[in-house]
């Protein structure tokens, strides 16, 4: 057959390197919409859910038990579930029905009228919807800091010029499980050099999480996961009451958390029910509300090629990122794993986070290269930072970070490495030479570090627990090495824990180590002239690049 030219020409285009799949209902491969899914319904007797969307009480499962017993508030179903769906969705669009109204009536919906609701809208009215719904005013950001080798050097220098354009959490992860007290004490120290109250996780199996939450050296969590479908939660060995029993634990120590769940999961791993992803993702969501949490990762993240191989998919992300803040819930709104080929599909799919603004637009943006990010890459990373800046600048909307010259990441680089350096020395833990601290200086991702001897350090970074080391002992060799203002900064972070007061939804530190959050500064959006508005000061930053030529170039 003869090929028309054109047609070769689009089939060579990168976004034709993706993957896509027509719906197919029976197996969970439908975003929104299945036919699978059930009608919203709810009775109630004696202050107890006896039937919810078709299910009588006997027959529930036990994710719809948990959620008709802590994530529905029976003194409002009854109403909210009698309301039309166009209604609501009008009242989530309408400046003048305030946030608060459309929390309190959501405490009564059902997963499945939260999905009938959705179905009603497109993404423009979602956006919309958004803007209010957002529980802090402020919007933010959060990035990955990782590395194929696990070099703390780097990693100490790589989170310091993350923390220093902006982004208010940042996790790590590691290629080699014994790695991670070293890559968290490295991402602790580069953080608080970027600027004091940068909040940081180490993602890893929950016991040496916590452990190192407890220990001081993070300062949150994210990676509990929640399931949409009882087969799926039980493969994990685990149930609602179980993840809600970890979350007290972290909440007990004064760690901030937040559970983790996404759009597609289910299919994942075969066991979706014939459901849509969204009505499943909803009851991840539900759960998440009723084990007290004060927010959840969610915006499909890992799963993120699931959805978007399927009609209506980025749709079903975004509306699970509002239904998150709908349930007054703090939400990292992912912008996260890499799923296209396409530069223009993975922006069109950042903007429907980044111009009503989320808690955390991205949660994991890559603050370093592609190859190096160990969370299977990111949708965004370090070779976009002035891609973000100048879209920020476009359109004078606020995606949490800020450009930087080349002379503050040289200086912050290189004085994030050089305390590193000297915590090291000071704890004798195996030496970082003046060539490691250069080569971090001035490196663009692990390609450019001079090689560690890996069993010394995966020795010395167990020795860093088995010697019952603490935030306070890295204070203390800080303090005593002439650090004394990053020693201030992780002070100032422990504080926090005996306080709590970061443990409130949607709380981030600024640089004074005040507190942020939906209590302090809710977001009242209420139409145009109200809600967040950028100030002065930080037009200022998002407009200011250094490419652009200035008047004072000019010798007239």
């Amino acid at each position: 057959m003869k090929r028309s030219k054109r047609f070769e020409v689009l089939a060579a285009r990168p976004v034709n390197q993706d993957g896509f799949v027509e719906e197919w209902p029976e197996v969970g491969l439908i975003a929104m919409g299945s036919p699978n899914d059930p009608e919203p319904s709810i009775k109630i007797e004696n202050g107890k859910i006896v039937e919810m969307d078709g299910v009588s009480r006997s027959n529930f499962d036990f994710i719809e038990q948990f959620i008709a017993d802590y994530a529905i508030d029976v003194t409002v179903a009854e109403k909210s579930m009698a309301m039309d769906n166009n209604d609501i969705a009008k009242m989530l669009v309408d400046i003048n029905v305030s946030r608060d109204e459309i929390v309190n009536l959501v405490r009564g919906l059902t997963a499945a009228k939260l999905v009938a609701v959705f179905n009603t809208m497109n993404v423009v009215e979602m956006m919309m919807a958004m803007q209010k719904m957002r529980a802090r005013k402020i919007p933010s950001n959060q990035c990955h800091i990782t590395n194929i080798k696990d070099n703390p050097v780097l990693i100490a220098a790589d989170g310091a010029e993350a923390a220093m354009r902006g982004f208010d959490e940042m996790e790590t992860t590691v290629a080699v499980v014994r790695y991670a007290p070293f890559n968290a004490l490295a991402l602790l120290i580069g953080g608080q050099t970027g600027r004091g109250g940068t909040l940081i996780q180490c993602a890893l199996e929950e016991a040496t999480e916590l452990e190192l939450g407890m220990r001081g050296i993070t300062a949150y969590a994210e990676t509990i996961s929640v399931y949409g479908t009882e087969n799926v939660f039980v493969d994990g060995d685990d149930t609602p009451w179980s993840k809600g029993f970890l979350a007290s634990a972290y909440a007990s120590r004064g760690l901030k958390m937040r559970f983790t769940s996404g759009t597609g999961s289910e299919v994942q791993m075969g066991y979706a029910e014939g459901k849509s992803m969204l009505y499943l993702e909803i009851r991840c969501i539900m759960v998440t509300r009723g084990a007290g949490v004060q927010g959840l990762q969610n915006g499909s993240v890992s799963c993120i090629g699931v959805p978007a191989a399927v009609p209506s998919g980025i749709r079903a992300v975004l509306a699970e990122n509002l239904c998150t803040t709908m349930l007054d819930l703090e939400v990292a709104s992912s912008n996260d794993q890499t799923f296209t080929h396409s530069d223009i599909r993975r922006t069109a799919r950042t903007l429907m986070q980044m111009l009503p603004g989320t808690d955390f637009i991205c949660s994991g943006f890559g603050g370093i290269p592609n190859y190096d990010n160990m969370f299977a890459g990111s949708n965004w990373d370090v070779e976009d930072y002035d891609d973000w800046n100048i879209i920020q600048r476009d359109l004078k909307v606020d995606g949490g970070l800020r450009p930087i010259s080349e002379e503050q990441a040289i200086a912050v680089r290189n004085k994030a490495a050089r305390a590193l350096q000297a915590v090291f020395k000071e704890l004798g833990f195996p030496e970082i030479k003046d060539e490691e601290v250069e080569a971090a200086t001035y490196a663009h991702g692990s390609k450019d570090m001079p090689e560690r001897n890996v069993v010394e350090d995966l020795k010395a970074a167990q020795e860093l627990m088995s010697r019952g080391i603490t935030g306070l002992d890295i204070v203390k060799a800080l303090a005593k090495n002439g650090f004394s203002d990053l020693a201030d900064h992780i002070l100032n972070l422990l504080k926090q824990r005996i306080s709590g007061d970061y443990l409130h939804t949607s709380a981030i530190l600024d640089k004074n180590f005040n507190v942020i959050s939906a209590v302090n500064s809710r977001n009242d959006y209420r139409g145009p002239g109200t809600g967040y508005r950028i100030s002065d000061e930080r037009w200022d930053e998002i407009k200011t690049i250094s490419q652009a030529i200035k008047p004072s170039d000019f010798d007239v």
